[in-house]
C-alpha cells in the first residue's frame, strides 16, 4: 500500500488513483530562458523515479511536463541578446531536453508549451469571466480571488498576510491580491489577438490549462519545488476549481529546493539543517539562475549522470539537497561500491550485470525465501526497499537499502570464495546470480544501473602513469609478504588520495582510477 504526503492535507494518506489503475502526474516545467542548471533537474529526477515506481507497481502513468516559453524574463533576455523571443525558447529548450536524456529521464510523456496553447488559454479565461470570476481590465484580464472562499488552503495563508502580487497595472485591480489571467501587449513585444486586445497569458492559468487538456479537471499528482506553492499552484487551484467546479488535483507533492551548501540554515553564524517545510531557510540558499548558478551541462562534464541521479535521490525528495562539490565527489565514490561489484560478478559468473533481466513489476520480482540464509537476507533488503518507496517515495532510505544489499553480495562471495575459480560451484554462482538479479530490479525502478558507465580515461599501456602504478603494486606485494604492512596500507592510502584503488584478488593486486570522468 502506498501513501503519500499531501501538501494540501499536511499529511500522508494512501495513494487512491482518480481512476483505478491509472495515474496522470502533472510536473511544472522550466521558464525556458536560460540554460537549465542543477536545480531544474532535481522534479524531473525526482518524479521519473516515482513514475517507475508506480509503473513498476502495476499502474498505467501519464506524466506531462510543461514548458514556459513566453514570459517577461524571456522577452528581456531575447532583447538583451538581440534574438526573436522564440528563437531563444528553441535553444533553451534543446539544452533542457539535452540534459534529461543525459540523466535518462525518458518517461516524460507530454511536453506542452505555453505558445502552443493560447487559443484553449482564450477560452478558459472567458470562462472565468463568464462565471463570475476574472474581469478585463485595460486589456488586461484578473481573476478576484474575493470569490473565492477558500483561497489560500494549499499554502495556509490568510489573504491580509499575503503580499500582493504588484507589479504593472495594479491600479487597474480592483483588489491588490488580484492576480492576471492575461497580461496587455507593451511596444515591441510578442503578442496573440484575444478578445480584451494583443497580449499574452500570465504565467498561472497556462499550467491549469495544460494540466486539465491533457489529464482531465481532476487529476492525480501535481508536483513541483516547494517555492511554487505560493502564489503559483495557489492560484492554479483556485482559477482550475473555479471553472470546473470540482477538486483540481487529489494529491500535491513538494520537493525540497536545491541548496548552496555553504548557505543552509545560517542562523547566528551557524550551519544546521533546514527542515523540510521551512521555506523561508530554503529560499534563501536555494541555488538559482538569479544566483549565477552554472548552466548544468557544465556539470556533466565533471560527473556522470548517474552519480547526479544518486546524489539527488539519496534526500528524501520534501527534504532540501544540500548541494556541493564535496558532496558529489562523495557520491562518485560511493557509486563505484556498485561498479566494483558489477566488474567482480562478471570475472565470477562471466556474463555482464547489465544483462541480467528486469522483473517489470513487483509481483514477478518476489521473491521465494525457502531456508536458504542468503536469499533470505536478499529478500529482506528488497522487502525494506519497498517499505522506504512505499512510505511517500523515500528514496533515501532505499538507495540505503541498494548499499546493504549490494555489501551482503559482496560478502558471500568472500565467504565462499567464488572469485577462485577452484571454490566456485554452479549452485553458488546461481545463488550470486539471483541475488545480482534483485539488485538489478531495484536500481532499476529508481533509473540506476541502467546500462554500464562510461569508460574511464586509463592511462596508457605501458606509459609512465600505467608503469609506476604496476612499480607501486610491486612494492607493496614485496612489502606484504615481508610483513611490512604499514609500508603496504601506506601504499594503499596513499594511492586512494590520488583516486587510485587497489583491489587484491586471487589472482594478483589490480588497480583502478576512480576519479577520472569519462
Amino acid at each position: 500500500m502506498i501513501r503519500v504526503y499531501n501538501t494540501l492535507t499536511r499529511k500522508k494518506e494512501v495513494f487512491e488513483p482518480v481512476q483505478p489503475g491509472k495515474v496522470g502526474i502533472y510536473l511544472c516545467g522550466p521558464t525556458v530562458y536560460k540554460p537549465s542548471h542543477i536545480g531544474h533537474m532535481v522534479g524531473p529526477i525526482i518524479f521519473d523515479a516515482i513514475k517507475r515506481y508506480l509503473t513498476y507497481n502495476g499502474y498505467k502513468v501519464t506524466w506531462v511536463v510543461n514548458i514556459t516559453d513566453v514570459d517577461d524574463k524571456l522577452i528581456a533576455e531575447s532583447e538583451r541578446r538581440g534574438i526573436p523571443m522564440s528563437e531563444l525558447a528553441e535553444e533553451m529548450i534543446a539544452d533542457y531536453m539535452a540534459n534529461l536524456q543525459a540523466l535518462g529521464i525518458d518517461g516524460i510523456d507530454h511536453f506542452p508549451r505555453a505558445t502552443e496553447n493560447i487559443d484553449a488559454i482564450i477560452t478558459f479565461t472567458e470562462d472565468l469571466i463568464r462565471k463570475g470570476y476574472a474581469y478585463p481590465a485595460g486589456g488586461d484580464v484578473y481573476f478576484d480571488v474575493s470569490k473565492v472562499p477558500d483561497y489560500g488552503k494549499l499554502s495556509r495563508r490568510k489573504l491580509e498576510s499575503m503580499l500582493p502580487e504588484g507589479g504593472e497595472g495594479v491600479e487597474r485591480k480592483r483588489s491588490p491580491y488580484d492576480f492576471a489571467l492575461w497580461k496587455g501587449a507593451k511596444p515591441n513585444e510578442p503578442f496573440w489577438n484575444s478578445p480584451w486586445g494583443p497580449g499574452r497569458p500570465g504565467w498561472h492559468i497556462e499550467c491549469s490549462v495544460m494540466s486539465s487538456r491533457l489529464l482531465g479537471e481532476t487529476f492525480d499528482i501535481h508536483g513541483g519545488g516547494l517555492d511554487l506553492i505560493f502564489p503559483h499552484h495557489e492560484n492554479e487551484i483556485a482559477q482550475s476549481e473555479a471553472r470546473h467546479g470540482k477538486p483540481m488535483v487529489r494529491y500535491w507533492m513538494h520537493n525540497g529546493l536545491m541548496q548552496a551548501a555553504d548557505e543552509i540554515g545560517k542562523v547566528g553564524g551557524r550551519n544546521t539543517r533546514v527542515a523540510e517545510d521551512d521555506l523561508d531557510a530554503q529560499q534563501a540558499g536555494k541555488i538559482s539562475k538569479s544566483k549565477g548558478a552554472s548552466p548544468f551541462r557544465d556539470l556533466l562534464k565533471e560527473y556522470r549522470p548517474e552519480t547526479i541521479r544518486l546524489f539527488i535521490l539519496s534526500t528524501h525528495y520534501r527534504r532540501p539537497i544540500e548541494f556541493s562539490e564535496r558532496r558529489l565527489q562523495d557520491t562518485e565514490t560511493a557509486i563505484e561500491t556498485f561498479y566494483r561489484f558489477f566488474e567482480r560478478f562478471e570475472r565470477i559468473t562471466g556474463q555482464s550485470f547489465y544483462s541480467l533481466p528486469v522483473p517489470k513489476s513487483r509481483k514477478e520480482g518476489d521473491l521465494l525465501d525457502g531456508n536458504d540464509a542468503f536469499m533470505q537476507d536478499v529478500a529482506g533488503h528488497r522487502a525494506r526497499f519497498l517499505e522506504f518507496m512505499d512510505d511517500d517515495f523515500n528514496t533515501g532510505g532505499a538507495i540505503g537499502e541498494l548499499f546493504e544489499l549490494v555489501r551482503r553480495l559482496n560478502r558471500f562471495v568472500d565467504e565462499h570464495r567464488l572469485e577462485d575459480p577452484q571454490h566456485r560451484t554452479p549452485e553458488k554462482t546461481a545463488a550470486l546470480v539471483r541475488g545480482a538479479t534483485v539488485l538489478r530490479e531495484l536500481g532499476h525502478v529508481l533509473g540506476l544501473f541502467r546500462q554500464p558507465p562510461p569508460k574511464r580515461q586509463l592511462p596508457e599501456e605501458g606509459g609512465m602513469v600505467a608503469k609506476l602504478l604496476d612499480l607501486l603494486v610491486s612494492i607493496r606485494s614485496e612489502a606484504r609478504k615481508a610483513k611490512n604492512f604499514q609500508m603496504a596500507d601506506r601504499i594503499r592510502s596513499g594511492l586512494a588520495e590520488l583516486g587510485v584503488v587497489l583491489e587484491d584478488r586471487p589472482d594478483g593486486t589490480q588497480w583502478r582510477i576512480t576519479d577520472q570522468t569519462g
